[in-house]
């Protein structure tokens, strides 16, 4: 069985990385899985709610980054994974968990991904989606207040006390992994086009070599 390409897509929040995995997701369909950061956010079960409400959730340490580290590893030897489910209103992990299949072509994507460098060693291309702070701001007051049941005076207090500090100290440093930066993500149509031909060529030659 030929090594799944795994593609990191990093970037700050509301930077664009959901529609670029979306994107390369709709071109390929079944050929690609995708596998969250943020479903890996550790279980609070010990807290209540108003507790969980004031964790920093923009530090690498909210993350249980070694679980993800084995599901990929997992998913790279040609094993389905039962990932957790992360639930944005509770500020916890729900029960329920997903089945995610091995693919040739398996998208990791989150805001603190290239921080952990086991994660980054297991890609194959890193992908660093960079937009301008004002416009993901913006996109993360709108995402959080009409799908995430956030208050807008909650959104920006988190902005100003965990999300922003923990940008510029963690996420915008880690760009230096990246091979490739991608100035506003899924719309870089010329960015995209370019992944696109590079997923197809990795396609091309798993064809010729096994069927996933």
């Amino acid at each position: 069985m030929m090594n799944p390409m795994i593609i990191g897509i990093a970037g700050g929040t509301g930077s664009g990385k959901t529609t670029l995995t979306r994107r390369l997701k709709e071109q390929f369909g079944k050929d690609v899985s995708i596998i969250y950061h943020d479903n890996y956010y550790k279980r609070h079960d010990d807290m209540p709610y108003e507790e969980r409400c004031l964790l920093n959730y923009d530090h690498p340490d909210a993350f249980d980054t070694d679980l993800m580290y084995k599901h990929l590893n997992d998913l790279k030897k040609g094993l389905s994974v039962e990932c957790p489910v992360y639930d944005y209103t509770i500020h916890n992990r729900t029960d329920e968990t997903v089945v995610v299949q091995p693919a040739p072509v398996i998208i990791v994507e989150g805001i603190l991904i290239f921080s952990s460098a086991i994660l980054c060693d297991l890609m194959d291309i890193k992908v660093f989606v960079d937009t301008d702070a004002d416009v993901r701001i913006l996109r993360r007051i709108v995402r959080d207040v009409n799908k995430r049941g956030r208050t807008l005076e909650s959104v920006v207090n988190q902005y100003l006390t965990t999300v922003k500090p923990m940008h510029e100290q963690f996420v915008e440093p880690s760009k230096r992994r990246a091979d490739i930066i991608i100035p506003e993500g899924g719309k870089n149509q010329v960015a995209l086009e370019m992944l696109v031909r590079r997923v197809a060529s990795h396609l091309g030659e798993a064809s010729e070599t096994t069927d996933f």
